[in-house]
Order: C-alpha cells, then structure tokens, then sequence
C-alpha cells in the first residue's frame, strides 16, 4: 500500500512509519517540524516538510492517509493554542478532502482528552466526556472533538471509509525529553538528579501503555471495517506517586519528590475501558509498564550520553 502519515516525524507518527515500512508499504511522511524531529525516520524514507493546515496534494494513488500530527502534551499545545485547533481543525478538513480526491481511507488520530476531566470511571466510547470549552487545555480538547465530528460527517455524508481511534497516555522511546508529560518530566529529573515534581498531591491516576502496543492496535484497526471511535490504552491505573517510584526503582536514583500545585483542569482520573477493542480487533497490551519504563529509560540515558 502507499500510506501517507502526517506527523511522521513525531513521536507516534515515526512508530508508526517503521511498522508500514517494515511491513513493505511505500510510505510518504509528512511533518512541520513544529514538535517533530527529522532524526526520528531512518534514512530513505520518503519525506515532505509541510504544514497540513495548508491544502495538501500529492501525484499517484493513495490507499490510506494516517492523520497524526499534532503537538500532544500540555507544554506543547499551550505554547503554541492556535496552531494546534487549526492543525486539528483546517488540517483534518484538508486530509479529508485530499482523500475524497484520492479515493484513499482516512484514520484519525484523536485522545483521550476528548474525556476532560471524566465523571464516568473508567472511560467507555460511549462517554460523552466533562471537557471546559474555555479552559486552557480545551485547545487540544476541542480540537480533537471537532476532529472527530468532521471525521464522522465525512463517513457518513459521503461514505468516506474512516477510522478513529482514542489515545490514552503513552510513552516510549523518541519521546521528546522537554515535552513537560508525567514520564518525561519523572525521567528526565531523576538521571539529572533532580527532585521529582509531583503536581497537587500525587494521587490523580493515569494509565500508560507503551508505543508497541499504540502501535499494534492501529495496524489491526485498520483491518477492520469500523468507523466508531476506540479507546486504545493500557486500563492498568497508577498514582502519579506510584509511577514516580517507579521510575526511582527502575532507574536506581534515589531522588526527593518536590511538589508544586496541581495544574488547572488537570483530569483526577484517566483509564480506558478497552473491552471494544479488545473484542474488535482481539488486542490488549502485551508491555507491562516496568518493561516499558526500563526501555525508556535506557533510551533517554543513550540520548544523553550521545548529545
């Protein structure tokens, strides 16, 4: 197949151009740069730097167009708000019509943060979600709500053949060491020796699935014909204290917790219900999350001694 991939040279995005590419599909990157890294695809894999709020086009066929760019953590998208709803918003409209054009199958990447801060636990598709429209974390929020609306009137007004999936937190190698998430903060903080921030009291919870699994999920959602939103996560729950532990025991550095208070509409509570996923596609995560930890980790020592 040929596949385009926005946001190939991201975090999630390059993971997932190595399946495709080791799976034999021509596949055709497409990033800003804005939070991707060049660095992050293997030498000869087809590239253009552009930013999908602009139309985009490309000569020959397309069998699937994988909208994954969009800056991802709260440092990111706070930094730069507007680009973020419009890379969510005029940059999924532009992939849509592209694949209109091309005949080609649409995925969109969407969050968990179409949730907010949930009062139904744990969270099912079904859930319509407890988002604040005008808080600071409703550009990402809102953003990948429209995505999903648009995404879905396109599906069902010309029956674009779509798919949406739900990321719950996930961490890996290739993650960017700033991006200010939980498990790059913890990380990073700990081989650098420093006191590891715990904002409010350590005790909202977060599940963490490892980019493998992400990963899988998606090329197995792609084989099935399924237009809904799914959850794709790990529904093993930690305490934000519980994960810092981790990362002291698993690292081997002894390190104080400092505390800082909790952000504004930071969630209390995230964790998948994946029982669609798990009867759609049979997929559950295979990494538990001291393996998963232990790789990251390593990478991010590797990267730092490399820099």
């Amino acid at each position: 197949m040929r596949i385009l991939i926005t946001g190939g040279a991201g975090f999630i995005g390059s993971h997932l151009v190595d399946r495709f590419v080791d799976e034999g599909h021509d596949v055709v990157a497409v990033d800003n740069l804005c939070t991707g890294r060049r660095d992050n695809l293997r030498a000869g894999v087809g590239f253009l730097e552009h930013d999908v709020v602009r139309p985009l086009d490309l000569d020959g066929p397309l069998d699937w167009i994988l909208h994954v760019a969009s800056p991802a953590s709260p440092p990111e998208y706070l930094d730069i708000p507007i680009e973020t709803l419009r890379v969510n918003s005029e940059g999924t409209y532009h992939l849509l019509e592209l694949a209109r054009r091309k005949g080609s199958s649409f995925f969109l990447a969407s969050t968990s943060e179409v949730y907010g801060d949930p009062a139904v636990h744990p969270q099912t598709e079904s859930y319509w979600g407890n988002v604040n429209p005008a808080g600071p974390r409703s550009v990402y929020d809102e953003a990948k709500r429209f995505a999903e609306a648009i995404t879905t009137a396109y599906s069902t007004k010309f029956d674009l053949d779509v798919r949406i999936i739900r990321i719950f937190n996930t961490y890996g190698p290739r993650m960017d060491p700033d991006d200010g998430r939980v498990i790059t903060n913890l990380v990073n903080q700990a081989l650098r020796g420093e006191p590891l921030t715990i904002y409010g009291d350590g005790s909202q919870t977060r599940s963490f699935q490892y980019v493998d699994d992400l990963v899988e999920g998606i090329v197995r959602l792609l084989q099935v014909p399924y237009n809904r939103p799914v959850n794709l996560g790990n529904p093993e729950e930690y305490t934000i204290l519980e994960l810092a532990e981790l990362v002291k025991t698993i690292s081997g550095i002894k390190a104080p917790l400092v505390y800082r208070p909790l952000q504004t509409d930071d969630p209390r509570q995230r964790c998948p219900d994946i029982s669609l996923a798990s009867r759609l596609l049979g997929w559950t995560p295979r990494i538990a999350v001291q393996d998963g930890l232990r790789r990251t980790i390593e990478h991010f020592r590797q990267a730092a001694a490399s820099a």
